[in-house]
Order: structure tokens, then sequence, then C-alpha cells
């Protein structure tokens, strides 16, 4: 996940009824999406499970090639790395809170192959991300709660964006930056002025039906 010009959106499939994933991901590539979120809970790390689970991954990869974008809310991460990356995950994001060592966490994901991120918690102030390097690829700031599947949007929590980005022009060009959580046109330039080269939407993707025009009213709001 590196910064680009272009707004790079990954939507999320929790906010998607299952009945008809097949459909939906078929809408997803029209629309022209840049990747796929998936976010997995275990009940612990996160008061309620909402997750989607890790056979979901498995079964929509032969599906698409946009990229699997996962997120692990989970108490054990290292457990879970290894069954996602199997099932087709590209890019895998564990928290920060459920790591007592973050570094070999990231470490483990890209001895894997696959894209390596580190997740915070709106409350949780960004550490001295040099220390994560060389196998840091992404963060992941999470701008809600991580309570129910419409919690709103912390403006708040853009101070953790604005911080991976100052990081980023003083050691890290290529980081990508995500903001994930209440994303949708009405304040997707907010989240791109603090300096998040990608967003995660639920609603802000799936609301109503119209996947492809919400796609391309957030693009709108990005460019202006």
């Amino acid at each position: 996940m590196a910064p680009s010009s272009t707004l790079k959106i990954s939507p999320s499939l929790a906010s998607v009824p299952m009945a008809h994933l097949a459909e939906v991901v078929a809408d997803l590539e029209r629309a022209g999406v840049d990747m796929i979120h998936f976010d997995l809970e275990d009940g612990h790390f996160v008061p309620a499970v909402m997750t989607l689970g890790t056979r979901l991954i498995g079964e929509l990869r032969p599906l698409t090639h946009l990229p699997f974008d996962v997120h692990l809310m989970v108490s054990d991460p290292e457990q879970m790395i290894p069954v996602v990356a199997e099932l087709g995950g590209d890019t895998i994001a564990a928290h920060y809170e459920a790591c007592l060592y973050p570094r070999r966490t990231l470490r483990q994901i890209k001895e894997l192959g696959k894209g390596a991120g580190m997740a915070f918690n709106p409350k949780t102030p960004l550490p001295d991300l040099e220390y994560l390097l060389p196998h840091l690829d992404y963060v992941v700031i999470l701008t809600t709660e991580p309570e129910l599947p419409d919690c709103p949007f912390i403006p708040q929590a853009l101070d953790n964006v604005r911080a991976a980005a100052a990081f980023a022009r003083e050691h890290y060009p290529t980081l990508g930056i995500v903001a994930d959580g209440g994303i949708d046109a009405s304040n997707v330039a907010q989240a791109i002025e603090a300096g998040a080269n990608v967003v995660v939407a639920g609603r802000g993707v799936f609301g109503g039906g119209r996947i492809v025009e919400n796609v391309r009213r957030m693009r709108d709001a990005a460019a202006t």
C-alpha cells in the first residue's frame, strides 16, 4: 500500500448482507475499487463479533483478482496470520495493542510474502514507527471505535494520520497510511488532507446498495 496521487478505496465487507456476496464482489470490480477489506474478530480483542470469518476469504478468492486486505482485530494475531496468508490475504494488519512483540509479528507477515501492516485504535498514540522498520509496509489508523458497524467517525483520530504522514515524509515515503472507519463522501477529503492514501469504507461504499455511484462520489469528493 504505497502513497498515490489517486485515492485508494478498500471497501469493508462487514457492511454487506451475506446473501449476495458474489454479486457484490462483481459490483466492486465494476466500481473500480482498489482492494477488498476483511475484518476478522475474535470477540475478545473487540467486544462484539462482526467478523466474516476466515473461510469467506478462501471462498471469495477465486472470484476476483482484487487484492484482499485483512485486518486482524484479535488478541493473538500470530496464530491467525499463517491461516489468512494461505487462504489468499494479500496484506495483513495486526493491532499494535494486541502484539507483545510488534516487530516480530510484522516480520512473520513479511516472511509469508504478504504486505505487513500495524493497526492502531483511536485512543492509542503512535509509537516510534522507526522501530518497526524494515518490516512495516503500512499503518491502519482506526477513525471509529471498534464496537459496532455504525460507530460514528472520530475527527480527532486524524491526529494519528497526521503523525504517520509526518513520519513518512521524514523517514519512509512509501509508507501506506490507511484511515479506517466511518469514511464516506462527506469526510473523505479530511482523511486525505490529514495524509491518508488509502481509506477503508463500509457504509460509504455500500449505503443504499449504490456501490458504483458511492465509489464515484467518494473519488469526486477526494479530488476537490
